[in-house]
């Protein structure tokens, strides 16, 4: 690799580094302030860069909340790809997934829930909203055919997830798993 190849790669990398901060700046202002706290000076404050930086890697805030939700939606995917291509019980795997909305996943579950309802009023987060549900549909398909019972656990998810966010407590997987055993109509 010749020096300016090196030169190229080491500006993309800390291009890419950048852009991974101010995303989660931008997550941390979620969970602080709500989405409709999100702006560039906001982020930027909280990334401790200037607001034209910001601006420079997210042109609009639309751009900046589609880069946020992604990130958050991209870790449930892969959390759900995980349940879906292991050999374990998957309503066990989906209903400690959500049990982690009331402990370590908290503050990722409750910017995914506050983005998701932003994205019913601005439609360029509606595609990247949707993934959360579309993985649950996944996995619930590898347990039925039913297309009914897979929307009751897309909308059981859903529900329990934001109890736990409500409750501002731990779930518990047992009862977790349970309501989504019921949703699949066992």
């Amino acid at each position: 690799m010749g020096e300016d190849a090196e030169h190229v790669d080491g500006r993309f990398a800390r291009g890419a580094k950048r852009r991974a901060e101010i995303i989660e700046a931008t997550l941390a202002v979620v969970t602080r302030d709500g989405a409709t706290g999100v702006t560039h000076r906001a982020v930027a404050k909280e990334a401790g860069i200037t607001t034209s930086l910001s601006t420079y890697y997210f042109a609009t805030l639309d751009d900046l909340l589609v880069a946020a939700l992604s990130s958050v939606a991209d870790t449930y995917t892969a959390r759900i790809r995980q349940i879906i291509d292991s050999p374990g019980d998957k309503l066990t795997g989906l209903a400690k997934l959500i049990a982690e909305s009331g402990g370590s996943g908290r503050e990722r579950a409750l910017a995914e829930r506050e983005l998701a309802t932003l994205a019913a009023r601005r439609p360029a987060l509606r595609p990247v909203a949707r993934r959360w549900r579309e993985s649950v549909a996944e996995l619930a398909a590898t347990l039925t055919d039913d297309p009914t019972a897979i929307a009751g656990v897309v909308a059981a998810s859903d529900g329990l997830c934001t109890a736990i966010l409500l409750d501002n407590g731990p779930g518990d997987p047992d009862h977790l798993r349970a309501v989504l055993r019921r949703a699949l109509g066992d």
